[in-house]
């Protein structure tokens, strides 16, 4: 019986019903961007709030900012009321559907575009608002963006700024950013492009417009942010819970409130996260406002008046973010010299005399000092342009006097002008001021505005009144008739008032009392200033009062380009605006002595170098109350780096100068050493201040400008930077003798001492007693110096010195600007002098970039000090042009103990260029113990030094610096014209190493051989007894090595240790310097390092790279052939010991050393790679390049040219581990041929053998896979079997591979023995179920057959293999059961064996085990682990026994030659043969895939660096498994994996046994139809593809090449991994990442096209966000290059047959070339035969022609129709006609299409019948 329910319960149903819908209805809403109720444009109905139930408290914008309202009042506004339930947010937040929104689309203009704004309706918040607004965008610059909204209708005030000017466009091609508008409610969004990045979306909040209330909000995208002035922020960075800053200029006590102070700076700036990207705002408005900071993290903007005018700035860093923002508002002033240095004053002079007095007992102790101040005292009853005749009657000569002694007097000067007369006469300057008409005007406009200041009633000048500014030229200029001062202090001009608004008060109006006032300081409008209806030549005061401080600094700086016309003068001004910095400096106000003010101070600073103000500082010791020593002292320690550096304070307290405090005091001793410190650093102050002033950089500096991915440097601010190098750590806190300091990821030396900090990136307690504070210099630069003197006068002619920090490359550089010091516009005018210093392999370049000055003083640089030099320079030599001058050895200082050099003595004439070099070897920490279990006693035994690292990997046990072998001197060095040669002995002063377990080599031969101008080899070997070396026939050039003159590199031998040094003859570059402690050579460990010449490396292998540039940070990399799926910091299966290293000049170069045995490389930040071989010799072979793409080239020459595979091994590959018969093999290829995707080669697996034994056939379930092959033959298709090197011993039946195999004795045996070494692999018993339950070491032992291993170095075994497979391929006693296959897969030929050693284990523990062990997989396993015992017994061709212990690694090379030999000689045909093991040179004969992977998404990525090493170790052909081999793979990565494998050279997709089917018809329809897609895409580019692989078979060059091989002077993309190309012309950019649809992606230096739609990339040198939805992957091709193409076909077979076309991608020139190789794509040596055709295509301008370079019959060419033609960049305007010269003959074509917009023509001539193998000529014209 149903039940019944309850009245209450329906009622429930019924409400959660009703509520249900509802709920649909506003999430239909919210999802469709709708607003409920909008009633159309002209039709009022009642407002209802739209109040998001799910709006975060955060993200409340606050809908009445003046507090304290109700509920009540807060719906009569319209807005939404809630409590919030945490946190200080408002109750009562705007509503979603006011503000105002888009009716009609945008207006393109040629600036950007506009759109009017139309308000929606909804309640006032304080009346008139305006309906109707007009947004103008422009797109200034690539990283600058301007958006104004003002009335559309009626003019508003603008600020008047004279160094920002009208933008005429046009609009930037293609910016950095992207804009998107939201048309309900307006919202407007700037995004980055490169990482699509939301950096500024008001969409967050309404925008309100009224006449007197104007708000914005903008969602920022961190919290990282930092400006907004002028306050006090007691910290850098912003807190962004819930804080208003009032921004209107005022005259208030900086005492940490939040109160609005002096200046007015609307600037911030924005980190957008680790990236070290960010980003700046600027709104230039001058009205009084508000901002608000709040959690989410988001601004609010509130504002009485003006327009919205928005600049945001894009950079790359912080300290470009600041660069563009200085390029529009104007860069600082330049200072003159003598302003940077110390300056006195105070307010309360009582009379000159006390100034004297002041002055002499300063002078007395010797304190660096060079300006002297009086504030308003010195005037006559603090009148401007006066002087008190009876207590400062001698101040003309006062002024003179300091003059006599260096150094400079600066007057302050206030803008309020007393109306009172002067004692005893008329007060001229107010006379002549109202007779011209120049004061501000009450509101009628006629009447001076009076109000009080410090002279009493005043009059104040309106600086907007061009009269006004010619009256202040002209006092200024009498005045300094009577004194003769040298710089103006402009102070109280915010302006300042003593009475509120005026001496009369105020109007009660909508301008004195706007119905919204921000939370400025009393929240009045004219508290402490003029009223706000005043009137001033632009305008009402309301509108202008916080530009009058910058209008003073205007007219201020007229007045001393009038009084100083030829000098640079000082500013210094109080309140400030956008753009003063141009001509101002500026201090923070009127402080106080207390530990806040210190602390607070550093903020300041560096928010007043964002704004680009950099002479700033604090008055040190505090301007109000009385100071203590102890403050005063820290004060003055950090003051000495404040850029202004001013002692100074207030009336009626205590002295503070330095002198004051005594004679010899602490504080005067400290003050004294660090100013002269700051005198000496003078130089390199100076030129920072040049490069702000035409750059715009910073010179106050915090540290995340310079760290700025470094998150813990965001929220420092108790330190900061003097530009980019020293670091200032000041102790800001009573009673405290250390500072948490944070030490930034740098070298960093202590300037005092010289030592290196050990610790970086990481706080620290910096112990720093009462007389220090921390300063530290940065590696990596060059400061200018000069010894300092009391005043800079005299400093100046001092001589001149380099302090140098060597960074841990031993780099350095650095700048000086040099000019007469107060001349104005000496660098406009060239007057100067600029020198350019660098640092790098022991030599200093002194480099004069510009020499437009001669200084008076005869300067020279007297002194060189070198930090962090590890050695005593030796033998300095300074050269000048031909001159070359050696420094006395007692010119020579060094410090062992802080590796400090002092170079004396120099006398480098300044104006001229040096070369100062030194010989000095490098220390550099080479680990002593990399074996397990180091410590300090076991370091000691081995001679080496212990001492415990701050690096995590860094060793702490190293070698001494002389730990190695010496030249014999007895022998001398042997020198050739081919080579050189020496014999070398090891030094005995330590002991032998693991010496009671392998014998040292004592003595050892060293030669040197020329190879070519390009190449050469040194082999290290034992001259005695002979040992192992690779039998590899390498392709040793002819030629005799060249002579000194053309080789490009120079070879010397180093000694004390010895050491080999090759250099780069063209740049001096350094690029192998084994002179590096720890050379050892005993027979089973021999270990080498060497100075890397930079920290770019690339190669070694196999092993799997997170990055194809390595990292240095004390990686160790493992090198053995192993069965070891890929895996971080796993050896895997082969062993390629080569890299390519790059040069800071732009030169590349390649080491191979040629050694077989186990061995491990080390790479170090020094940069330097130590190699550690267990046998063999050191056999080492250089290439020079000098571009990557040569030095691949040179390789190659040697180790052999990678192969080229026939035309449909570059066709798509299927294969699986898991075929369960031939069946399931036969449908798949029934499904890839009925879904039509493209499709050539079918693998099969072990699973075809019977009980997975080579050359045999499962009769069960693959008995129809001969017939299947043959199918598949007869319809195009290819075919690739499997086989692996074990053959199984335990059959019942004949076996014929293995008892042949017995017969011609081709198996590895032990040694002293004939017996077969057995291991075990896949090959099963006979005659036994298989249990696959168990577990696998069960199934070994239980199931596994005994496995023999082939010696393939035999000729013998290279024969029996041939028969083996030709036997399998004919099958001579049956042949209808013939395997015609067409390629062959070798695996499992590290060689791999699933027993360690032999089913008997080993018995050679010092070969398995030996005395070092490298780091490899499993390595306390011992070498044998999962492969053969290391004594096993092999035979080289000649017959010399090897043990396998030397020739493991060269396994799988060794059967790679004889099975491509025998493939070809069964086949007849070119044919394919993939190899999992390689060695060098293996790429002559086989491809390679890269093993073994899982269905992973970081394996995508990994696969791309995996091909460009192979790349660079000669193997062309090769890919990864597509999809992915072990787990099963997922929709979306599976997808992804098969547009990425489109374009592996060698795409094969494969998985492993127990795995979902991921092969393309093992999806839906979708993924068959995107695959489908992009394998045409790939068999359509297979002409070019071939051509490449041509290309790489005759030259050497790469297929799959990084971007920085094309594009390598661009160190931008000597990181990139993510993208590559094939060939020089084709980029692919993939999607490697889990739900992603856009890319990130680098545009090199070239024209791009999308190779889908021909259109063209506007972008250069700068990263993108590339749209990248599922179906798709960007590929471009290079402008300059011609693509054959050719039409897709179901398979190659049929492809070939069809039309080819050319894509040419017109370069900035309008040409491009091509090239295309064609033979019938599967005769064997058809280059060898000349069976080929080579046809060269060029065009210029209109014009197409085609060379035939090479051409015969049985190329197949004569078949090959070019039936299209597509240019790209082709032009605006279509061509009339189009013609073709073919064999004499011209045809006009009718066929074609242009499109303007893409500037692309496409050509038809498929009716035509022009073959690819006779020239031809294309024309096109408008």
């Amino acid at each position: 019986m149903a039940r019944k329910f309850s009245n209450l319960e329906i009622l429930l149903f019924v409400l959660f019903t009703l509520v249900l819908a509802v709920a649909i209805v506003l999430c239909v809403l919210l999802a469709t961007n709708q607003q409920p109720n909008t009633p159309p444009p002209d039709e009022t109905q009642p407002f209802f709030p739209y109040c998001p139930f799910n709006v975060h408290d955060s993200d409340r914008i606050d809908c009445f900012p003046e507090h304290g309202s109700t509920k009540e009042d807060c719906e009569a506004r319209g807005c939404c009321w809630k409590p919030v339930t945490s946190g200080n947010g408002p109750w009562c937040y705007t509503a979603s559907n006011v503000g105002y929104r888009i009716r009609d689309s945008q207006t393109e203009t040629p600036t950007g575009f506009e759109s009017e704004l139309h308000r929606l309706p909804s309640p006032s918040l304080y009346g008139k608002d305006i309906e109707t607004l007009l947004l103008t965008a422009e797109m200034q610059t690539a990283n600058r963006f301007r958006f104004k909204i003002t009335d559309a209708s009626n003019h508003r005030f603008e600020v008047p700024h004279e160094n920002i000017k009208a933008f005429k466009g046009p609009a930037a091609v293609n910016p950095n950013y992207d804009v998107e508008l939201k048309k309900n409610p307006f919202g407007i969004a700037v995004i980055r492009k490169s990482t699509r990045t939301v950096l500024f979306d008001t969409s967050v909040g309404p925008l309100e417009f009224a006449d007197q209330y104007i708000q914005i909000t903008a969602k920022l995208p961190s919290h990282n942010i930092y400006g907004l002035g002028e306050h006090v922020h007691k910290h850098f960075r912003h807190d962004t819970n819930w804080k208003t800053w009032p921004i209107f200029s005022r005259d208030a006590f900086p005492n940490g409130g939040m109160h609005n102070l002096y200046g007015h700076h609307t600037f911030f700036m924005c980190l957008e996260g680790e990236t070290g990207l960010a980003f700046g705002v600027f709104l230039l408005n001058s009205n009084a406002m508000e901002v608000e900071l709040q959690p989410s993290p988001s601004i609010t903007y509130r504002i009485v008046g003006g327009v919205l005018d928005f600049y945001i700035f894009l950079g790359s860093s912080p300290e470009d973010v600041v660069r563009e923002y200085l390029t529009l508002i104007g860069k600082p002033m330049m200072p003159p010299y003598w302003s940077l240095g110390f300056q006195l004053s105070r307010w309360g002079y009582k009379s000159l005399d006390e100034v004297k007095a002041t002055v002499e007992r300063n002078r007395k102790i010797n304190l660096p000092y060079d300006i002297q101040i009086t504030d308003i005292d010195y005037m006559e009853d603090k009148k401007d342009f006066t002087y008190d005749l009876v207590k400062f009657r001698d101040l003309p000569q006062f002024a003179q006097d300091l003059h006599s002694h260096g150094q400079r007097y600066i007057i302050i000067l206030d803008p309020a002008i007393s109306i009172q007369s002067r004692i005893g006469g008329p007060y001229h300057s107010y006379v002549r001021g109202t007779q011209m008409g120049v004061w501000i005007n009450e509101s009628d406009g006629k009447t001076p505005l009076h109000g009080e200041v410090w002279p009493g009633e005043t009059v104040f000048p309106d600086y907007t009144n061009p009269q006004c500014v010619k009256w202040w030229i002209d006092e200024c200029e009498k005045f300094y008739q009577e004194i003769k001062y040298d710089g103006l202090w402009i102070d109280m001009n915010e302006v300042s008032s003593f009475k509120a608004g005026s001496i009369n008060g105020c109007n009660k109006n909508e301008w004195n009392n706007p119905p919204f006032i921000p939370r400025i300081l009393d929240k009045l409008m004219y508290s402490k200033t003029l009223c706000m209806d005043a009137k001033q030549t632009l305008g009402k005061h309301y509108d202008l009062h916080s530009l009058y401080g910058h209008t003073m600094i205007v007219a201020t700086e007229q007045a001393n380009t009038r009084v100083f016309p030829e000098k640079r003068s000082l500013i210094l001004s109080r309140s400030t605006f956008a753009g003063s910095g141009k001509y101002a400096g500026h201090w923070l106000g009127d402080n106080a002595a207390n530990w806040n003010d210190i602390k607070w101070a550093i903020p300041g600073m560096l928010e007043f170098s964002l704004f680009g103000i950099p002479y700033i500082g604090a008055d040190i010791c505090g301007f109000f109350d009385n100071t203590t020593e102890e403050l005063c002292r820290r004060w003055m320690q950090v003051g000495a780096f404040y850029p202004f550096c001013r002692n100074h304070n207030a009336e009626n307290y205590e002295p503070q100068d330095p002198a004051y405090f005594g004679e010899n005091s602490l504080l005067v001793n400290s003050s004294r050493h660090y100013l002269n410190i700051r005198y000496t650093l003078l130089p390199y102050l100076y030129t920072l201040f040049h490069k702000a002033h035409v750059y715009g950089d910073t010179v106050v500096r915090p540290l995340l400008h310079e760290f700025s991915s470094d998150k813990e440097t965001w929220t420092v601010d108790r330190q900061f930077l003097w530009g980019p190098g020293l670091l200032i750590t000041p102790v800001l806190d009573p009673g405290a003798e250390s500072a948490r300091a944070y030490i930034p990821d740098a070298v960093w030396y202590d300037y005092e001492v010289g030592a290196a900090v050990t610790l970086r990136k990481q706080f620290v307690d910096m112990v720093l007693p009462a007389d220090k504070l921390g300063l530290h210099v940065r590696g990596g630069f060059i400061f200018p110096t000069q010894q300092p003197a009391k005043t800079t006068f005299y400093s100046r002619k001092k001589p001149l010195s380099l302090l140098i920090a060597l960074d841990e490359q031993g780099k350095a550089s650095g700048d000086l600007f040099w000019d007469d010091g107060e001349t104005k516009d000496t660098f406009e005018k060239e007057m100067y002098i600029l020198y350019h210093f660098s640092i790098m392999e022991n030599i200093l370049h002194i480099n004069v970039m510009k020499n437009g000055y001669t200084d008076a003083d005869n300067l020279s640089f007297e002194e060189i000090r070198i930090f962090g030099i590890l050695s005593a320079p030796k033998s300095v030599n300074v050269t000048e042009g031909t001159q070359v001058t050696m420094i006395p050895p007692e010119n020579i200082n060094y410090n062992a103990v802080t590796k400090v050099a002092l170079l004396t003595g120099l006398r480098l004439l300044f104006g001229k260029s040096y070369t100062v070099q030194w010989d000095s070897q490098k220390f550099v920490k080479v680990d002593c113990y990399p074996d397990e279990n180091s410590d300090e006693s076991a370091c000691r035994a081995r001679g080496c030094s212990w001492a415990k690292s701050d690096g995590p990997a860094e060793p702490w046990c190293f070698y001494e610096s002389d730990y190695g072998y010496v030249m014999s001197t007895a022998k001398g060095i042997k020198r050739t014209t081919n080579g050189m040669s020496v014999e070398i002995k090891r030094n005995t002063a330590y002991p032998r190493r693991y010496e009671k377990q392998t014998p040292t080599v004592e003595t050892l031969q060293v030669d040197v051989r020329y190879l070519s101008n390009h190449m050469l080899n040194f082999k290290i070997f034992d001259p005695l007894e002979k040992r192992f070396e690779v039998p590899i026939q390498l392709n040793l050039p002819n030629t005799t090595g060249g002579n000194s003159d053309s080789r490009l590199y120079d070879v010397e031998f180093v000694n004390n240790p010895f050491g080999i040094r090759v250099k780069r003859k063209s740049t001096g570059t350094i690029i192998w310097n084994s002179q590096v402690p720890g050379f050892t050579f005993t027979d089973q460990f021999i270990q080498i390092s060497n100075l890397l010449p930079s920290e770019f490396i690339y190669g070694f292998g196999e092993t799997e790279h997170r990055s194809f540039r390595h990292d240095l940070q004390w990686n160790t990399w493992g090198m053995f052939a192993k069965d070891q799926p890929p895996g971080y910091k796993l050896n895997s299966y082969g062993s390629h010991p080569f890299y390519m290293g790059l040069e800071d000049e732009i030169e590349a170069h390649g080491v191979l050393l040629l050694n077989s045995n186990a061995m491990d490389v080390t790479l170090q930040p020094t940069p330097a790679v130590t190699y550690r071989t267990i046998g063999g010799i050191l056999d080492f072979y250089m290439f020079l390049g000098p571009t990557p793409e040569e030095v691949v080239k040179q390789y190659t020459s040697l180790i052999g040219r990678p192969i080229l595979p026939p035309y449909w091994g570059l066709g798509f590959q299927l294969c699986r581990y898991g075929y369960k018969n031939h069946q399931e093999i036969a449908d798949l290829y029934r499904d890839m041929r009925n879904a039509g995707i493209p499709y050539d080669v079918q693998h099969v697996d072990i699973d075809f053998m019977e009980r997975q034994l080579d050359f045999t056939l499962d009769e069960d379930d693959f008995q129809g896979l001969p017939d299947l092959f043959n199918q598949m033959r007869n319809e195009g298709m290819r075919t690739i079997i499997i086989l692996d090197p074990a053959i199984s011993g335990n059959e019942t039946r004949s076996y014929e591979a293995f008892t042949s195999g017995v017969q011609e004795n081709v198996f590895i045996t032990w040694e002293n023995s004939s017996d077969i070494m057995w291991g075990k692999v896949w090959p099963d018993l006979p005659n036994v179920f298989v249990d696959t339950t168990k577990d696998w070491d069960y199934q070994v032992q239980h199931y596994r057959a005994y496995a023999a291993f082939p010696d393939f170095f035999r000729n013998a075994t290279a024969d029996w293999w041939h028969t083996a497979i030709k036997d399998y391929y004919t099958n001579p006693s049956n042949s209808s059961k013939s395997v015609k296959f067409d390629g062959i897969w070798i695996d499992m030929n590290e060689p791999a064996s699933f027993v360690h050693g032999s089913t008997e284990g080993c018995y050679n523990v010092t070969l398995n085990m030996p005395p070092y062990m490298p780091a490899l997989e499993s390595k306390h396993m011992g070498l044998h682990h999962k492969t053969l015992c290391m004594e096993s017994k092999q035979f080289l061709a000649d017959g010399t026994a090897v043990r396998h212990y030397d020739v493991h690694n060269l396994y799988g090379w060794s059967q790679t030659k004889p099975t491509l030999k025998s493939l070809q000689n069964i086949t007849g045909q070119r044919g394919v043969v993939v190899t999992r093991s390689t060695f060098p040179s293996s790429g002559q004969w086989a491809g390679h895939w890269l093993g073994d992977n899982t269905a992973a998404w970081n394996q995508m990525h990994k696969s791309i660096i995996g091909m460009m090493e192979f790349s660079l170790f000669g193997i062309s052909y090769t890919g990864a498994d597509i999809c992915g081999f072990f787990q099963n793979s997922t929709y979306e990565l599976c997808l992804r994996w098969m547009q990425l494998g489109a374009f592996y050279p060698y795409s094969r997709n494969h998985n492993g046994l127990g795995f979902h089917r991921q092969d393309p018809v093992a999806w839906n329809e979708t993924f068959q139809n995107i695959t489908r897609n992009i394998l045409q895409t790939r068999y359509k580019l297979l002409p070019y593809l071939y051509t490449l692989m041509y290309q790489a078979h005759v030259g050497g060059s790469t297929v799959v090449r990084p971007l920085l091989h094309e594009f390598f002077e661009d160190k931008a993309t000597w990181g990139i991994d993510r993208q590559f190309l094939w060939g020089a012309a084709l980029m692919i950019t993939p999607a490697l990442d889990e739900g992603v649809t856009t890319v990130r992606a680098y545009i090199p230096d070239s024209r791009w096209y999308d190779w889908f739609t021909g259109e063209r990339l506007f972008k250069r040198l700068s990263w993108i966000q590339m749209l990248t939805p599922l179906d798709h992957i960007n590929v471009h091709v290079r402008g300059g290059y011609i693509i054959p193409w050719q039409e897709h076909g179901i398979s190659t077979h049929y492809s070939r047959k069809n039309y080819l076309g050319l894509v040419v991608a017109m370069n900035d020139n309008n040409a491009a070339k091509g090239q295309l190789f064609w033979d019938d794509g599967q005769s064997i040596d058809t280059i060898e035969r000349g069976e080929y055709l080579l046809a060269e295509f060029t065009v210029n301008q209109n014009t197409l022609k085609s060379r035939i370079l090479h051409s015969n019959t049985k190329s197949t060419a004569h078949y090959l129709k070019l039936g299209y033609l597509d240019v790209w960049g082709a032009g605006l305007n279509p061509p009339t006609f189009v013609m073709v010269t073919h064999k004499n003959v011209t045809y006009n074509i009718n066929r074609f299409t242009h499109s303007p917009q893409l500037s692309k023509l496409t050509i038809d001539m498929t009716d035509h019948t022009f073959q690819i193998d006779v020239p031809l000529t294309i024309i096109w014209k408008t």
